[in-house]
């Protein structure tokens, strides 16, 4: 490998790593924020818990059934399910970010590897 090509697959793997780490730190950044009682308080157990629970009941309240409400209640309740699966997504992309990162990394230490070799 030649030393101009070796410098921009190192350049394009550094480009990778910096993104992949930004991804890991946003991961990072919800599992703290998880680990949070206040977050365990207003979310997780706030609206993930209490308040799905309490719009499944009103789902079946008499006073909740007109069209309109019950499409209140509907959204809301995806609503809930969607912010869970962004979440979701955050954890899964850290996971598959931090596999990468160190893909890249030994990647970078092969081809500085491969460059030094042919330097002697």
């Amino acid at each position: 490998m030649d030393m101009q090509n070796a410098d921009a697959q190192i350049e394009q793997l550094e480009i990778s790593m910096e993104q992949a780490k930004d991804i890991i730190g946003l991961a990072d950044s919800l599992v703290d924020l998880a680990k949070n009682k206040d977050f365990k308080r207003v979310i997780t157990e706030g609206y993930f818990i209490n308040e799905a629970s309490r719009l499944v009941l009103a789902k079946a309240t008499p006073a909740m059934s007109t069209d309109s409400i019950q499409k209140d209640i509907d959204n809301a309740i995806i609503g809930i399910g969607y912010l869970q699966k962004h979440f979701n997504s955050i954890i899964g992309m850290g996971n598959m970010a931090r596999k990468s990162l160190q893909e890249a990394e030994q990647t970078r230490e092969e081809i500085l590897g491969e460059v030094a070799g042919r330097e002697h």
